[in-house]
């Protein structure tokens, strides 16, 4: 049996909305006895058809879920985890303008209704490091519940040493790796890494929680890889998410 520390990236387009047609009947299909545990759509709205079965992670994406409709979700949500900010590094953001926006408006969330807070979500380039550190100093008498990571790449052994040196360097702070996934081409090679890294995540006490990307009928960008998704055209499932959400270990 994995352990329960899955969390299932679910693509706001696959819930109908204005403008798009959406596929929420495949929530209906997904596992939630195994290891996924929670969901999140990069939003602070939880998609309708996952109907309670699993805890949703509602996220300040960026500056403009700061206001408006989306903060009042964030200020009323029952959730018990927020995320805060996802690659701000690659939005602009400078480390103390997140900083000042986190003591103003996310900290009260923990201190007035207990909520658990994530930090920024940086990519584990040199810009993103660069930009986490300074944060986190920045931040330091009140930091983050969960240090927020994202992870892309081809070799398992890398992204198991990245996490490491986090975790050395961080080491009171456990981790969610909020976005990880294989960029290779070659499906076989996909599937290595993700069950090299997802075994040994499942085997580290220090990390909480880790989100395989994503669920979505189109590759997102021409960097993910398209043999890496889970779901497809037609808003079935492929093997590789049949094979994240079961509730055996993952194999070849």
């Amino acid at each position: 049996m994995s352990s329960r520390k899955r969390c299932l990236l679910w693509d706001w387009t696959n819930t109908d909305g204005p403008g798009h047609q959406g596929v929420p009947w495949a929530m209906d299909t997904v596992k939630f006895d195994g290891p996924i545990s929670s969901v999140s759509n990069w939003n602070t709205w939880t998609p309708p058809e996952l109907k309670g079965r699993v805890p949703f992670r509602p996220m300040v994406r960026l500056e403009g879920q700061l206001s408006g409709d989306d903060w009042n979700r964030i200020q009323t949500t029952d959730q018990p985890i927020v995320h805060f900010f996802n690659e701000p590094e690659r939005a602009g953001i400078p480390p103390q303008h997140a900083a000042d926006i986190w003591n103003n408006q996310m900290l009260p969330l923990r201190q007035n209704q207990g909520k658990r807070l994530v930090s920024p979500s940086c990519a584990s380039d040199q810009t993103g490091q660069d930009w986490i550190y300074a944060w986190m100093e920045l931040v330091s008498a009140n930091p983050p519940d969960y240090l927020g990571l994202h992870y892309y790449g081809t070799d398992g052994y890398a992204m198991i040493a990245y996490l490491k040196s986090m975790n050395q360097r961080y080491p009171n702070t456990p981790i969610i790796v909020s976005e990880f996934a294989s960029t290779s081409r070659n499906y076989m090679d996909v599937l290595g890494f993700t069950v090299q890294v997802v075994d040994w995540m499942d085997s580290m006490d220090w990390i909480f929680e880790y989100a395989l990307f994503g669920c979505m009928r189109t590759v997102a960008d021409d960097f993910v890889s398209p043999v890496a998704q889970l779901m497809n055209p037609d808003g079935s499932f492929t093997d590789l998410m049949w094979k994240y959400m079961s509730d055996q270990p993952m194999h070849f």
